[in-house]
């Protein structure tokens, strides 16, 4: 079977929002029937549920997911299973998946089998054997995998969206309210507090949008360039393009070498400048396409050469724009080759 020429019947499993939702509207536009369930739904709507899914593992939900997803698919057939994220899919899940799918997918953009989310991933850890093939986005999860029991492990980058990422037509009203000479749209995370404060009092214009800055130790200092909480759909894309600089930062506790605003700010036609990494350098080229660094200093230095000539900055910011095109890291592209990959298993 074929996945870009044959319509196939895909159980999508992942929440319905963000990034997953994305790929799931992405599967559709190529032309397959998808059933997306969220397994979290299926569970108490407590935050209870989400701290023991982080401190002793999704696998203690099994034989409720079982239960209720088993009669959500009573009578339903798919081609295949995609598995976005997987922390509630434990052995017992996948089995009964196998009653209802032919083939089973697992990706996950975050670190599954890293040390930052501690028993977060149990479940996942434990069904990787039974997978016809597992989609990760970190050259180290393919070691890691093959380890703990992967029959077939498939590295790609991440992406983004034909559609949510694609630029919008802005307006003046756009312009006033979002315009920036450098953001960084992201959460607060240990580290990230002192490098931006860093940036402050070397003179770089920041404006920073994201959640839970208020827990930042340099808050008080960093509060008058905090300029709101999360945002998404348009409102993201619109940051994003009304920013001469975009900055990229990477979680090293995730083990992060890029992260989906790799793809998401150039495909938006934003200005890229980010931590100087083996695979940064590999999606785009150096001062031509984006501008990367290596610590506070020289992102500073890198932020004023940018804003001190205008048509650089659109130069670069246009030439990233086309180079994300040509890496092809966009969900259409990435997941039909995962369905490919998958199919051929």
């Amino acid at each position: 079977m074929n996945a870009e020429k044959t319509q196939l019947s895909i159980l999508y499993l992942g929440p319905v929002s963000g990034t997953c939702l994305d790929r799931a509207h992405a599967i559709r536009r190529l032309g397959h029937q998808v059933e997306h369930v969220d397994l979290r739904k299926l569970l108490p709507d407590t935050p209870w549920i989400d701290r023991l899914i982080w401190h002793i593992g999704g696998d203690v939900f099994c034989p409720w997911i079982v239960k209720r997803l088993g009669v959500r698919l009573t009578g339903l057939k798919f081609d295949l299973c995609y598995v976005d994220g997987g922390e509630l899919v434990a052995p017992g899940v996948i089995a009964l998946l196998r009653q209802h799918a032919e083939k089973m997918i697992s990706y996950s953009i975050d670190d599954p089998l890293g040390p930052r989310d501690g028993a977060r991933f149990k479940a996942f850890r434990k069904s990787l054997p039974y997978y016809d093939i597992n989609a990760v986005v970190r050259e180290v999860n393919v070691a890691e995998a093959y380890v703990l029991g992967a029959t077939k492990v498939m590295r790609v980058y991440r992406s983004a969206d034909e559609i949510s990422h694609a630029p919008r037509i802005l307006t003046a009203q756009d312009h006033q309210q979002w315009d920036s000479e450098v953001l960084f749209l992201g959460s607060w995370f240990p580290g990230r507090g002192a490098f931006l404060l860093d940036l402050v009092q070397r003179g770089v214009p920041l404006t920073i949008r994201g959640p839970n800055w208020h827990k930042a130790p340099e808050w008080q200092k960093l509060k008058a360039y905090w300029k709101g909480g999360s945002i998404a759909g348009d409102d993201y894309a619109k940051a994003i393009q009304c920013a001469r600089v975009n900055l990229g930062l990477l979680s090293k506790e995730n083990r992060d070498l890029h992260t989906t605003r790799s793809s998401e700010i150039p495909a938006l036609g934003g200005l890229f400048c980010a931590e100087r990494t083996s695979e940064h350098l590999a999606m785009y080229e150096e001062k031509k396409e984006a501008l990367f660094w290596n610590d506070a200093e020289e992102c500073a230095a890198a932020c004023q050469y940018a804003l001190a000539d205008k048509a650089r900055c659109l130069a670069i910011a246009e030439a990233g724009h086309q180079r994300v095109k040509k890496n092809g890291h966009y969900n259409e592209m990435i997941i039909a080759s995962i369905l490919a990959a998958g199919l051929a298993t």
